[in-house]
């Protein structure tokens, strides 16, 4: 993070948005205190319309059912496999 005064944000705001754009936190402070954030500018995304897939989309009735096999793997396997080869 990027913390700068507001004297300083004023002198170097070109490269101040360098770094913004670039990734970087730019938090401007004044009197010492974080006042102001520094972030690209990006245009709204449309909004989104939930929906439309209707139909399109399958799923099993037991999806959600616990798989037992899956279960048994997990639960009772060895986290380091047998290495003893005598």
């Amino acid at each position: 993070m990027k913390k700068v005064n507001m004297h300083e944000a004023k002198s170097q705001l070109s490269r101040l948005g360098k770094l913004a754009w670039a990734g970087e936190e730019v938090v401007i402070a004044k009197a010492g205190e974080p006042y102001l954030r520094l972030e690209p500018y990006r245009d709204r995304l449309e909004e989104r319309q939930l929906g439309g897939l209707e139909g399109k989309i399958w799923m099993s009735p037991d999806f959600d059912d616990p798989d037992e096999e899956l279960m048994d793997l997990l639960e009772n396997s060895k986290i380091f496999p047998d290495t003893d080869k005598s």
